[in-house]
């Protein structure tokens, strides 16, 4: 399985939305809090090309946010790119 890593901040809920799909999918994931931590939340930004969260990637590849999450879900494509 992939590593999964997903940015977020603690009342989102997008970023609560997105933990719960990959809960109900016992996706085992790597949580990164940017509440508050400027600089870790400028390098997100940098990476995905938002400040927007949530932000996740799956192994090498950028998801995007909740809505691409869902996307891919709902294409029946998000256990292919958690293989």
């Amino acid at each position: 399985m992939q590593d999964v890593v997903i940015y977020t901040t603690r009342f989102c809920p997008f970023c609560i939305r997105a933990k719960q799909l990959l809960d109900s999918k016992r996706v085992e994931y790597r949580e990164i809090p940017v509440d508050n931590d400027p600089e870790l939340r400028a390098r997100m930004a940098d990476e995905a090309g938002s400040r927007a969260v949530p932000q996740i990637w799956i192994g090498e590849r950028h998801v995007g946010g909740c809505d691409e999450l869902m996307a891919l879900e709902r294409s029946g494509r998000l256990d292919e790119w958690l293989k």
